[in-house]
């Protein structure tokens, strides 16, 4: 996927395009806090002396003024800005030029568009501010439907007589779905079907499924649930995601509301950008929740490696919440996640690991007895050819050829192109090797500096064997096309 649009709004910009939005309380003798510092740090994002610090070059060029001024809910007096005359024309002219951004935001249908800023709360039927669309875009990137802290739906003139309906968190169902997605046909993979099964039927409330792009991780999981008729919740991580969608998404999957939440479980939830989610008030609400309520539900979070760093606090809290609720987690990624630890597998017995690699020469020789076309390679050469991947097996079934250009692509554009050239590198100096090579040995040979690449490791690129590391077959094989570049 293409990088995210950049949004960029200057402290001092936000600060006018604030005071504009809060320009019907000029002069007044009584003012509420949106006036203030705080209240305009608040709205800002901004840290309090920033706002101070910035409003001083605002001051001193006659864009704004500032007075002491009796707070709503306050005793005391405290200093307040506004606009003056100029600083009027300034802003209406800045409000102009940003309405001409363009935002992302993910419609009631699930979908992602690219919208100019002045549109977008007519698209999401809200009653967002200019500088609250380019908050939440400057911070999480893409603004959904239905977002809780966005307020109640505002559905547009029509000839319905609830015109004036609110409608509360409709819209965040786009975000994941009640079933698991439509799967090609599965081939092989009989002892990991087994294996998830077994760990459904264990005491381990969370599995974390792995491998790299393409092997059938999102695949296995799916014809399991189809095939088992379970009931879950899968929600699809994007690159844009952070804790919050997730969070939210599963709020409103379990039947929260703004008039529907007894365990005040939305309150967990910022209500601004920039906030954090507190994540252990959301952890002690939502078991409470999900025990008094006595829920069972298989929540399924697909593409987790999607998700920043930061996030895996919040995975751990929901592993925390799966070894006291009847909640059960299916965590489906491309590397190895760090939110627990061997403990959790081979003591506690709360996670159990499931890494899926390519499929096996037996398993290969049952698909190709269904190829239509007469003259196939076998089973062997293909196995060495792409390591079993079974795209690399549907473009040999689809064209007849057993390394198709569409294969090649997959893995440059999912796995190759984004290494740094160091990493690419090392990668090369095994693939022409016959055996695996010894750390010291090989990062001498390809002019390595450091530690055995983390990332390499966790995406199952880089295998740390007895006698050495080894590569993923798939991309050795790639490698080896290009073995001339290399020598």
């Amino acid at each position: 996927m293409s990088k995210l649009p950049k949004i960029s709004v200057s402290v001092e910009d936000r600060l006018v395009l604030h005071l504009l939005e809060q320009n019907h309380q000029k002069d007044r003798f009584i003012v509420t806090n949106l006036v203030t510092r705080p209240g305009i740090a608040e709205a800002c994002a901004l840290h309090a002396p920033n706002v101070s610090r910035s409003m001083r070059k605002l001051v001193s060029d006659n864009i704004v003024e500032e007075h002491m001024r009796t707070v709503k809910g306050d005793s005391r007096r405290q200093k307040t800005w506004q606009l003056t005359d100029k600083g009027e024309k300034v802003a209406e002219n800045l409000s102009k030029n940003l309405e001409k951004l363009k935002v992302l935001i993910r419609n009631k249908n699930g979908e992602l568009l690219e919208v100019l800023a002045k549109n977008v709360a007519y698209k999401l039927e809200s009653e967002l501010s200019l500088l609250q669309i380019l908050m939440h875009a400057l911070h999480e990137g893409v603004l959904t439907y239905g977002d809780i802290r966005f307020g109640p739906i505002r559905k547009k003139e029509n000839n319905d007589s609830n015109t004036n309906r609110s409608l509360f968190m409709s819209g965040a169902y786009s975000t994941y779905q009640t079933q698991p997605p439509q799967i090609r046909e599965i081939h092989g993979r009989k002892n990991e079907y087994k294996k998830l099964e077994s760990w459904y039927n264990s005491s381990a409330s969370c599995i974390v499924i792995s491998g790299i792009a393409g092997i059938g991780k999102s695949t296995l999981c799916a014809e399991w649930l189809t095939q088992k008729n379970h009931d879950c919740i899968w929600y699809p991580c994007q690159p844009w995601d952070t804790e919050l969608g997730v969070a939210t998404s599963l709020l409103h999957a379990l039947g929260i509301r703004e008039n529907k939440d007894d365990f005040k479980l939305i309150e967990t939830l910022p209500l601004s950008p920039r906030q954090p989610l507190e994540i252990d008030l959301f952890r002690r609400r939502i078991i409470e929740f999900l025990n008094v309520k006595k829920i069972e539900l298989l929540f399924v979070l697909d593409d987790v490696h999607n998700l920043p760093k930061s996030s895996m606090k919040f995975i751990g809290a929901l592993l925390q919440i799966s070894k006291k609720t009847k909640l059960r987690l299916v965590l489906i990624s491309r590397k190895n996640l760090n939110f627990y630890d061997r403990r959790d597998v081979h003591t506690r017995k709360s996670v159990s690991e499931l890494s899926l690699s390519g499929l096996t020469i037996e398993e290969l020789n049952s698909w190709l007895e269904h190829f239509s076309k007469k003259e196939t390679p076998s089973a062997e050469e293909i196995h060495s050819a792409t390591g079993g991947h079974p795209l690399a097996v549907e473009l040999l079934e689809i064209y007849g050829q057993k390394i198709h250009g569409d294969w090649l692509r997959f893995l440059d554009e999912e796995i190759l192109s984004v290494l740094p050239k160091s990493e690419y590198e090392l990668l090369a100096t095994l693939a022409k090797s016959e055996r695996p090579i010894p750390w010291k040995k090989l990062a001498s040979i390809s002019d390595f500096k450091g530690k055995p690449p983390e990332q390499l490791i966790s995406h199952g690129l880089l295998i740390e064997l007895n006698n050495g590391f080894w590569l993923h077959e798939a991309l050795r094989e790639r490698l080896l096309l290009e073995v001339g570049k290399f020598q």
